[in-house]
């Protein structure tokens, strides 16, 4: 919450967070030439003419001059203090002392965030871990097993509550006892998508973060989602993606982490499968090929976790099948194995196997029913345990 002493300097974030005509780029080009917040709407219009700024910019910095707390800006900054105090939602902005450290470092940083939870957590180490929201089953959970030894290891996991590799890195965090960072699209009073509601809770719970830039009040609008994943990435040590086809999301927090001087780290996947394609060709562009969690820390210069507490997150579980498998006939195992950790196709389970097509996908069908595979859009994949 804030204080009644830091109310004058946080209006004067929310104020220009409200301006029109410039982005988060351009204002904070101003901010260094006009001396903060303050300082700038403080500037002789004249001055600004001169700087060539934005007309629209120019007259409600020219109103709220004149007309102060009557004015436009002040009226929608008062608003957004007021519905972010009634909702129980902590604010940061650049001059705060707990402003996260690598934001200052990006281009475009907002002026403003809006937090539930603890805001002490955006002041951590953290690595970002984004991919498909129509992930595979073995994606969800090798980006689960990675959260959760990242976690293990000391880092905050950052990304964007999204279905798919977002909510399953998330998960493994808290499955580790360790912190976690959901950057949303929307108002901060919302949770996008609405399923994730229960997830959102348990973030903040267990003295995660759930943070926006946008105010209580805002609609979930896709030209939001570029704009929340530059700071998925800006709060980071570094971008992981898991899975992504070759035209995602993903792939953008990828090139503005590369732009914001971030390390980008990809697994690497079956050519034959779509949500590969995407992590494939980060490697080919540089990133680093990634195989388990001691990687990223090499990658980072962070203490690796300790011998044994990391395994190869994309070789197969070598642990004892699942109860349900051991009962199995030998046929249904050889399947089972034949599938491995990837998401195959028909075509493909043809030739590993030898078998008729007819019968094998009655077989796969009786898996299925049981719980032991999942059918998706591409093929087949060994259902996660448990």
């Amino acid at each position: 919450m804030v204080g009644k002493d830091a109310e004058p300097e946080v209006m004067e974030w929310l104020m220009l967070a409200r301006a029109p005509g410039l982005g988060s780029a351009g204002l904070h080009k101003l901010l260094l030439r006009g001396g903060g917040a303050g300082g700038l709407l403080r500037t002789p219009l004249q001055t600004l003419r001169q700087w060539r700024v934005a007309s629209a910019f120019v007259e409600a910095v020219g109103e709220w001059q004149t007309r102060a707390g009557n004015s436009t800006l002040a009226r929608a900054a008062q608003l957004d203090l007021a519905q972010a105090r009634d909702a129980g939602v902590a604010l940061l902005w650049p001059e705060h002392p707990g402003w996260p450290p690598l934001l200052k470092e990006i281009p475009d940083p907002p002026l403003v965030l809006f937090i539930r939870g603890d805001a002490e957590t955006l002041r951590l180490p953290q690595l970002a871990i984004v991919g498909s929201r129509r992930a595979s089953v073995n994606g969800q959970r090798t980006a689960t097993r990675l959260a959760e030894e990242l976690a293990r290891a000391g880092l905050c996991i950052t990304s964007g509550l999204a279905l798919g590799i977002d909510a399953a890195a998330h998960r493994g965090a808290l499955e580790a006892g360790g912190r976690t960072v959901a950057v949303l699209g929307c108002g901060i009073d919302q949770t996008y998508p609405a399923r994730h509601l229960a997830l959102a809770g348990e973030i903040c719970q267990a003295a995660g973060a759930v943070i926006s830039e946008w105010p209580v009040g805002a609609p979930v609008l896709p030209a939001n989602f570029p704009r929340r994943n530059r700071l998925i990435s800006g709060l980071s040590l570094g971008v992981l993606v898991v899975e992504a086809a070759e035209r995602s999301g993903s792939l953008v927090t990828a090139r503005l982490a590369l732009e914001q001087n971030r390390e980008v780290f990809a697994l690497p996947g079956s050519i034959h499968h779509a949500l590969s394609r995407g992590t494939n060709g980060l490697i080919r562009q540089g990133a680093a090929l990634i195989q388990n969690s001691d990687q990223v820390l090499e990658e980072l210069g962070l203490s690796a976790i300790s011998a044994g507490a990391a395994e190869s997150a994309a070789a197969p579980d070598k642990a004892e099948p699942p109860a349900a498998e051991q009962a199995l006939s030998e046929p249904d195992r050889a399947l089972l194995v034949a599938l491995g950790d990837e998401l195959l196709a028909m075509d493909e389970l043809v030739e590993r196997t030898g078998m008729p097509v007819q019968a094998l996908a009655a077989q796969l069908a009786r898996l299925e029913l049981e719980g032991l595979v999942h059918k998706e859009r591409g093929g087949y994949t060994r259902s996660a345990p448990g």
